[in-house]
């Protein structure tokens, strides 16, 4: 297997009409590597990953995937790479073994892939079931083992777990992990912050931009955020005198507690112990989270649709 990056694109950009939706993306995404792809609904998501996979054409920029060219040789990574939409979109009036045989057929596998396929994936005892008569996460379960029946070197997955319990989305993660640690290479949008931490590095778009890459701790670390816990007292009115003052970005309720959060560290302490004294609240300093950092990225972002 290559050395080279799974995916390497650099100033990708889609536009509709007048609308510029993918905004000189550049990215990278190395072999082996679970990759976390955020940002708000009509970021430029799924445009962006659609261009990789050989689905969309992009208007300027270059890049290579699994070490074929996303201009020329789009065919090519459609057949090596495995990409999970964010809606189900297999037949609902067949079977799992005939959705599953159908896409065998796409792909030209030999005699015997979909009883394989079938057992890896553990739906053997549903495979005469139809596919519209499964719950939300066997859904996802069929639609995985579609994506990955051809044995693809990179998976692509677009908000996989949108509408699926918690279990259902800790054992898609589980097996999402599993199939990694044996060489997969993933790539995976999500607006989930347990999921984006459940990923090797992250990439954040917004409106079109990509505006911050790393790890987890990384993209915490440079967003730069003070954020400051109170906890008792008159919450509501703290909330209240908090709101616009000098240092405060944010201001949400998490249960009994308030976190004020904000990038002028100084001004925002002063902020904070000054309502809490007068609210009767306690207050101390937090760790951010990378829910902070989505919110105050979401609000420094221009929007590209206005």
């Amino acid at each position: 297997m290559s050395d080279a990056p799974a995916i390497t694109v650099t100033d990708l950009v889609k536009t509709f009409g007048t609308r510029t939706v993918v905004d000189h993306v550049s990215m990278q995404v190395n072999r082996g590597e679970i990759v976390g792809f955020l940002g708000p609904n009509g970021s430029g998501k799924t445009t962006t990953i659609r261009m990789m996979c050989g689905l969309l054409t992009p208007d300027g920029g270059t890049g290579s995937v699994l070490g074929h060219d996303i201009l020329r040789d789009q065919r090519a990574i459609k057949r090596e790479v495995g990409y999970m939409t964010q809606r189900f979109s297999f037949y609902e009036d067949l079977t799992i073994a005939e959705n599953l045989s159908f896409v065998a057929g796409v792909y030209g596998l030999p005699k015997g892939a979909v009883d394989d396929t079938l057992e890896d994936f553990g739906l053997s005892s549903r495979k005469r079931q139809l596919a519209g008569s499964l719950s939300g996460g066997w859904k996802q379960r069929l639609a995985l083992a579609a994506c990955l029946m051809h044995t693809p070197q990179l998976l692509m997955l677009d908000e996989p777990t949108a509408g699926v319990d918690p279990k259902a989305r800790r054992e898609f993660w589980d097996e999402i992990h599993t199939r990694a640690s044996a060489g997969l290479t993933v790539l995976v949008s999500t607006h989930y912050m347990d999921e984006a931490e459940r990923c090797q590095r992250i990439n954040y778009i917004s409106y079109g931009k990509l505006i911050s890459q790393g790890t987890v701790a990384e993209v915490v670390r440079d967003a730069g955020l003070t954020t400051m816990i109170l906890r008792g007292g008159d919450l509501s009115a703290a909330q209240t005198q908090l709101s616009g003052r000098n240092g405060v970005d944010q201001v949400a309720p998490y249960g009994t507690d308030l976190h004020v959060i904000g990038r002028d560290g100084p001004a925002l302490r002063e902020a904070a112990q000054a309502v809490a004294q007068e609210t009767g609240a306690t207050v101390h300093e937090a760790d951010t989270s990378l829910e902070d950092v989505f919110i105050q990225l979401m609000g420094a972002s221009t929007d590209n649709m206005q």
